[in-house]
């Protein structure tokens, strides 16, 4: 299920797209590195996207060695997923994205605040 990827003549940063690029990817390590999850609250912690999308996207992180699926012998049948060794290796990556996106979002809050504060003076 991963994506193809030629590992030979590949840019590195192309390489790490290949794995944690997508919408949902970096936000379901996230969530993992904080422990097993089960598949509805990885849907509860990512409430925007649709389940179907959480689906591949995890299909698509355990094809990659990122993170492991278990099954559990129960009916109804319980399945939880968990960050690998090679998946936390992504932890300083997915810290770096949090503290940028913290930033970008202070920004742009402070900035609507601005504009508000000019349109309601102005008028």
């Amino acid at each position: 299920m991963a994506k193809k990827y030629n590992w030979k003549t590949g840019c590195d940063v192309e390489a790490t797209l290949s794995v944690i690029g997508g919408r949902w990817k970096p936000v379901l390590i996230c969530r993992l590195m904080n422990g097993r999850k089960r598949f509805s609250e990885l849907c509860r912690l990512a409430p925007n996207a649709t389940e179907r999308m959480i689906t591949l996207q995890l299909r698509e992180l355990e094809a990659d060695g990122i993170i492991s699926r278990h099954v559990f012998a129960e009916v109804p049948p319980r399945v939880e997923y968990e960050i690998t060794e090679l998946g936390r290796s992504l932890q300083p990556i997915i810290e770096a994205m949090q503290a940028w996106g913290s930033d970008f979002k202070t920004a742009r809050l402070a900035e609507e605040e601005e504009r508000a504060e000019l349109e309601h003076g102005c008028a």
